[in-house]
């Protein structure tokens, strides 16, 4: 493989510490004047519904997207971009199905909505799911952050992880939701810009331009977008990209707390189905982006190799960062880097646990101080979680980590199929959905480890087995809908 590390220039160090200054600087400065925990977790509810759009985009986006998705385009083709299609489809399922669901009453967790069908214990399993898999993924993804950032600056491995982990505990622990948003806002913008910029000395770098790179691509078959084959082992499918796309697209956007608390941080319902709905828009236009760009590092490649071949494909955009961009670039790019692993799901958790374990137990409310005092908390102990996720796993094999991130995707669709029991009209007790949901998980444990199915298929697998087992278990284990 390619020598990938470079010490970062004064310029590129600049720029970087800039960024990240400005981060916190920013999510200070828009989080200031908080008075009770609606400030802290709903920001007011007055944020307008593009903040909400660029939120729901950058929350979304990891590294992994950010390094992967150019390496799939780079290996092969563009049939990647069926994925997104399905993530459009289960967004406006979502805004139809689930979204009203969140705008009645005052809500500050997504499992609120199980708690009025069935009660708070299942309730608490849900939440208690979404706050380990939540804290597993984001620990992992600062990991897999350190990886090119040690490449570029040279920096430990582990001093890398804790400086992005920080620096989300920052704007976080005192800017709350309203600084996460914006702040989220920042790093749309600031890793798009890195990719643009990045596609544009791509194309400065190929003697023949875009003439070129059409040409190379249309001789590599590079733009092939679609396969109708039906394989269920096989990722890039127009049916594992349309059909398991909009399930998964349904869990992450519809029962999934860190993204169902941007909606209810909107000024209405129709402000919040408004930037659901478009971001599925802006996410396929960003994932053609990505794509693009892999197909240009292709043809980039193949005109000038490379010293020797590259381990995996998720090192070809690295080392084009590292070798090909001028000073200052560098440091852009690697902002971007950053901005694709800033962590906006601490505040999510903290509201999870206040909402859904903490203030349901209290015999009397708390004062507004004390609550946002213990929301702050919470906020740093998941930080310092993550970072401890992010740092333990450099002492992993890779195989541990591919398993740990299929964990947190399938229970994703578990919840799911407990969120249909709860909203549509079927008979669902609470001991049938807590049963389904064991089914589910159990049946998602063997179907991750012992199958070759997609993953795309996860999550309709996981919501179909807990929708209907937990129905099947309310005729078998009989009781009252509602707790008493």
């Amino acid at each position: 493989m390619p020598d990938l590390h470079l010490a970062i220039g004064g310029l590129d160090l600049f720029v970087l510490v800039a960024y990240l200054v400005g981060s916190i600087g920013l999510g200070l400065w828009v989080g200031r004047g908080q008075k009770n925990l609606s400030d802290y977790m709903l920001g007011g509810r007055d944020l307008p519904w593009w903040s909400v759009l660029g939120s729901i985009v950058a929350t979304e986006t990891s590294t992994v997207s950010f390094l992967s998705v150019p390496g799939l385009a780079y290996r092969g083709d563009l049939r990647f971009l069926q994925l997104p299609l399905g993530y459009v489809i289960g967004r406006l399922l979502v805004v139809v199905l689930l979204l009203p669901h969140y705008f009645r009453g005052e809500m500050y967790s997504a499992y609120e909505v199980l708690n009025r069908r069935f009660g708070g214990s299942v309730r608490q399993v849900a939440s208690l799911l979404f706050l380990v898999t939540r804290t597993l993924g984001d620990g992992l993804r600062l990991y897999l952050t350190a990886i090119p950032v040690q490449l570029v600056t040279g920096l430990n491995l582990s001093v890398s992880v804790a400086i992005v982990g920080l620096t989300s505990i920052a704007y976080t622990c005192f800017g709350g939701i309203k600084s996460v948003v914006w702040t989220d806002c920042l790093q749309f913008a600031t890793y798009v810009a890195g990719a643009v910029v990045a596609a544009a000395m791509l194309l400065h770098g190929l003697p023949g331009g875009w003439h070129e790179l059409t040409t190379y691509a249309a001789a590599h078959d590079k733009f092939r977008m679609f396969d109708t084959s039906f394989d269920l082992t096989q990722v890039e499918t127009l049916w594992a990209g349309v059909i398991g796309g909009t399930f998964v697209s349904l869990a992450t956007h519809g029962a999934d707390q860190m993204m169902v608390q941007r909606y209810l941080c909107a000024r209405s319902q129709r402000a919040a189905a408004w930037a659901l709905g478009l971001s599925g828009i802006v996410v396929l236009a960003q994932f053609a982006l990505f794509q693009l760009i892999g197909v240009g590092l292709a043809c980039f490649y193949d005109r000038f190799p490379p010293d020797a071949p590259f381990a995996k494909t998720d090192d070809v955009f690295a080392a084009f960062i590292v070798h090909h961009l001028p000073s200052g670039m560098v440091g852009l790019t690697l902002a971007a880097i950053f901005a694709a692993a800033m962590s906006g799901s601490l505040n999510s958790s903290a509201a999870a646990v206040m909402n859904d374990f903490y203030l349901p137990r209290c015999p009397q409310p708390p004062s507004s101080e004390r609550q946002l005092l213990l929301g702050r908390a919470l906020s740093v102990f998941f930080g310092i979680a993550q970072i401890a996720v992010g740092i333990a796993a450099q002492r992993r094999s890779q195989q541990v980590i591919n398993e740990a991130m299929a964990i947190a995707g399938f229970t994703t669709g578990v919840i799911l199929g407990v969120f249909f029991l709860g909203i549509f009209p079927v008979r669902a007790t609470r001991r049938g959905a807590l049963a389904g949901l064991l089914v589910g998980l159990g049946v998602m444990t063997w179907v991750a480890f012992a199958t070759e199915l997609a993953w795309p298929w996860y999550t309709l697998t996981g919501a179909s087995t807990t929708f209907f087992s937990g129905i099947i278990a309310s005729y078998l284990l009989p009781e009252p809908v509602a707790e008493p």
